[in-house]
């Protein structure tokens, strides 16, 4: 009798053994399996990834005050990108301000990037929806970037200030072109008015 109950305390321990052992080892597994995607940035940045914008526009006017400007943009080709129509085939609008309402923040930004450079001509206008309490014109800083391809840098290409004078207005920042390169074509540079909410609503 005590030889048998020798026997399966014996049998017991082994079961437990092995029943550690394959635990164990399915989370090694389980582990080794998870390594390639516990940090996926890591992986994006080892790679040579950079986030997607290649022409970059942002607006920006003073903080804290109760403004609503709308940044309105338009690739060669594409549709009107603006706060009603947030997508185009090349640009999309990251950021519509609509001033103190709904904003964590007093800052006061609306920002735009596109997904490729193509050739021909950009239009960049403002529209002053909205300014309660602000006294007018209310200056608009306006600034351009382009990085020609994934892996540059972003260089500037136009930076200037808009006064907007009243409540509805909208005014063309900047035009310009840029060649199938992503470069400025030189003299390109204009701020002739060009309406592009009412094509965008």
């Amino acid at each position: 009798m005590n030889g048998l109950d020798q026997f399966g305390e014996e049998d017991a321990g082994t079961v437990f053994r092995d029943t550690i052992m394959l635990a164990l080892a399915g989370f090694v597994s389980v582990v080794v399996l998870l390594l390639p995607h516990i940090n996926p940035k890591a992986r994006e940045a080892e790679a040579g990834e950079k986030p997607p914008g290649n022409v970059i526009v942002e607006v920006q006017w003073a903080d804290g005050l109760d403004a609503d400007v709308d940044l309105w943009v338009r690739a060669p080709g594409d549709r009107v990108v603006g706060y009603s129509n947030k997508a185009g085939e090349y640009f999309n609008l990251l950021r519509d301000d609509l001033g103190k309402p709904l904003d964590v923040t007093n800052l006061n930004y609306e920002v735009a990037y596109s997904r490729g450079t193509p050739a021909g001509d950009y239009v960049v206008n403002l529209h002053l929806y909205r300014a309660l309490a602000t006294a007018l014109p209310l200056n608009v800083q306006v600034v351009t970037s382009v990085r020609a391809t994934a892996q540059g840098e972003s260089q500037p290409l136009v930076t200037t200030m808009v006064p907007l004078h009243k409540v509805g207005q909208e005014l063309t920042a900047i035009r310009f072109r840029l060649d199938d390169k992503g470069r400025l074509v030189p003299g390109s540079v204009n701020s002739l008015y060009k309406p592009l909410r009412s094509a965008g609503s």
